[in-house]
């Protein structure tokens, strides 16, 4: 199949996603990742546009299970209503723990999941990246964090990282995260009663 007939089969799904010419950038990620550490419960605060997040609210749990790999459950509201999707991630080279693969259906290859930065208790970087033929690749970038939000200037810093690593981050959106306030007021409304 020619590259070029694949991506007329493509583009209804990448409509909403970032396209870019040429092969992946060759990004660093975290040196001396701890899985362990990573694990909870993670915030989305700002992400490349994806087309299968597209709600709001969104969140991503990891659990470490007992053979080593990542159970990983994304939700976000849509509609007022939550959503999940459950899938497993796994380390790909054990030489760089930090580069993991994750995939949601028992029939898709793992995608790259690579964790560019992260300090565990309040802000991680990650990127993913898929090429087509050299010819151009579909990228996906995250800010996430261990509360629904961050300080700007924390922000900013994660998206420098991101530029640094020859990422464009210029479709980079905020995530809605006022379904927290909704929750922290019902549980105030309950409490009174």
């Amino acid at each position: 199949m020619s590259p070029s007939y694949f991506i007329v089969l493509l583009l209804p799904l990448i409509s909403a996603q970032t396209i870019h010419l040429g092969g992946c950038p060759d990004a660093d990620v975290q040196d001396d990742f701890q899985l362990e550490e990573y694990m909870g419960k993670w915030y989305e605060i700002e992400k490349l546009p994806a087309y299968f997040a597209e709600g709001k609210c969104i969140e991503a749990d990891y659990l470490l299970k007992k053979d080593g790999t990542v159970q990983v459950v994304n939700s976000q509201v849509v509609h007022g209503e939550r959503m999940a999707a459950e899938g497993i991630a796994k380390v790909m080279d054990e030489d760089e723990p930090a580069k993991l693969g994750v995939s949601f259906t028992s029939f898709t290859p793992y995608s790259p999941y690579w964790v560019l930065k992260t300090d565990y208790t309040n802000v991680t970087v990650v990127y993913s990246c898929t090429n087509f033929f050299d010819v151009f690749h579909l990228d996906y970038a995250w800010i996430l964090s261990r509360s629904p939000s961050l300080p700007e200037e924390t922000v900013q810093d994660a998206k420098d990282l991101l530029m640094s690593e020859g990422i464009d981050v210029s479709a980079m959106k905020p995530t809605e995260q006022d379904c927290h306030e909704d929750e922290d007021d019902n549980s105030s409304e309950e409490e009174e009663d």
